[in-house]
């Protein structure tokens, strides 16, 4: 499901670089998206999720159903009141956050008026979505994860069909503001689609505001400090945006389409991950377990690793090819295709790190330990700042995310190096053989794409059949190459799930 519906968020993007390209109005809509959105990984999927899910966990395990449905009554009623205020100073601060998030906008009237009219609009996403990610925990938590899985399918349906339809009624030099629109719709829908499979549960939520429930102030207990801990890769990607805000136009959209490139394995793998390993970390750390805890930890780090290395590898080099096949088209221009490049390979170094945050991160949220990622996301976050300010001058937009994909590394290593040291994790036979077998895999990998691969600018003079084609070729030689070297070398993937379960 997750495959899914980041194959429709492909869709959605290829629809809006084909109507907009790399324009001031783009720039303008990914700074008003942006802003709520970063507030959704906070508030949403984010801290909450990884606050919530473990607390609920135990409340199913451990006490009885009436005391559960108690517990999504009291946080539904206490998160709602929150976010509506939330809402409502967002959406009269708008002038003012446009001006801290994209303060290059400010003395250019075009740009900041369509900034915070989009923004007002898009904003109210935060509530809804938000609301969305709590219904989606609480099946999470009671194994469907499917529903929640394929939820962002209707953000994408709404904005490829606003793109293509919404825009008819706009007037001509506004039609960017479809988009704001779309995004307002989703948030809407998104909410609306969770509520049958809630009430199949019998656990659709009656908000009862009580932030003096035990349940609500453990809730809110673990969830301020992750706050920071679980979203230091957005705040990152919001230091890009306010820096990439000085730079010439286009650069804001240049970094979204590498960053959703780059997302796409990230959201597939890393996220889905990251959602089903938590409530079964939660599960073992209550019981005592802890032994089945590392070695479930153990696992989900083999198939990060598994899977990210050679997706980065990818990445780097089919970046102009992709990058042709899916944005150059329309308004979309070659120029735009070579500096979306730059930035993609840039973050896909990074893939690995980002991936591993999320991972690492359900070991320490699980074990309701939230103190330590605070303390690394402080070390991650200065360390993307120096990095951003260090590699901008010399690289331009690359280098915001080159900086973002070293801090995340940053992050990550120390995740993992206090997980060891506290004892919570600790690594299980084999190790240095599978890094032998994965490293042998991705040089196989990468030898096939860097000798044989036609160069970008060849791609470009292809019909859009032909560059499918192609890239669906090449990505199927690749991975038939690196799996083939993995089960040669005496890999078994099937061993691995067996071995999990």
């Amino acid at each position: 499901m997750t495959t899914i519906s980041r194959v429709f968020g492909l869709i959605r993007d290829v629809v809006i670089a084909t109507f907009f390209g790399a324009s001031a109005g783009t720039d303008v809509f990914f700074v008003a998206f942006k802003i709520p959105n970063y507030l959704r990984r906070l508030f949403a999927e984010g801290a909450f999720s990884q606050a919530f899910v473990p607390v609920l966990s135990e409340y199913k395990s451990q006490r009885s159903e009436a005391e559960a449905r108690q517990l999504i009554n009291h946080v539904t009623g206490t998160l709602g009141l929150v976010l509506l205020g939330v809402t409502v100073i967002g959406v009269i601060a708008a002038p003012v956050l446009i001006m801290i998030f994209a303060p290059g906008f400010i003395g250019d009237e075009t740009r900041f008026g369509l900034a915070v009219d989009m923004l007002r609009i898009t904003f109210p996403y935060i509530l809804f979505i938000s609301l969305t990610a709590l219904a989606g925990g609480i099946l999470n938590t009671w194994g469907r994860f499917a529903v929640p899985a394929f939820t962002p399918v209707l953000l994408n349906l709404s904005l490829i069909l606003s793109a293509i339809y919404l825009t008819r009624y706009m007037p001509a030099e506004r039609q960017i503001m479809a988009l704001a629109w779309g995004v307002f719709i989703a948030g809407v829908v998104q909410l609306l689609f969770q509520f049958p499979f809630l009430l199949r549960l019998r656990l659709l939520p009656r908000p009862q505001p009580q932030r003096a429930h035990e349940g609500v102030r453990r809730v809110v207990r673990l969830m301020i400090p992750t706050l920071f801990a679980v979203s230091v890769s957005q705040i990152n990607l919001m230091i890009d945006l306010l820096i990439a805000s000085f730079l010439q136009t286009g650069s804001i959209t240049w970094l979204y389409y590498s960053d959703r490139l780059m997302e796409f394995p990230l959201g597939v793998f890393g996220v889905a991950l990251a959602t089903v390993i938590l409530p079964d970390l939660s599960r073992e750390f209550s019981s005592g377990s802890f032994e089945r805890f590392s070695h479930k930890l153990d696992w989900a780090l083999r198939w990060t690793l598994l899977i990210s290395l050679p997706a980065a590898l990818g990445l780097i080099f089919l970046s102009g090819q992709s990058l042709t096949t899916l944005f150059n088209y329309g308004e979309f221009t070659t120029n735009d295709v070579d500096m979306a490049s730059r930035s993609l390979v840039a973050y896909a170094i990074g893939l690995c790190g980002f991936i591993l945050i999320k991972v690492f991160s359900s070991g320490y949220f699980s074990r309701q330990d939230t103190r330590t990622p605070v303390k690394i996301a402080v070390v991650a976050m200065a360390s993307n700042i120096i990095l951003s300010l260090a590699l901008v001058f010399p690289l331009a937009h690359a280098g915001l995310a080159l900086a973002t994909s070293l801090a995340a590394f940053v992050n990550a290593g120390l995740l993992f190096y206090f997980l060891k040291k506290k004892g919570a994790y600790a690594p299980q036979r084999g190790w240095p053989v599978f890094f032998a077998r994965v490293g042998c895999a991705c040089v196989a990998m990468s030898l096939l794409l860097f000798l044989f691969v036609p160069r970008a600018d060849t791609w470009m003079q292809w019909s859009t059949v032909h560059r499918v084609t192609e890239l669906t070729i090449w990505i199927g030689l690749a991975m038939l190459v690196y799996f083939a070297v993995l089960r040669l070398s005496g890999l078994r993937l099937r061993q691995m799930t067996l071995d999990a379960e």
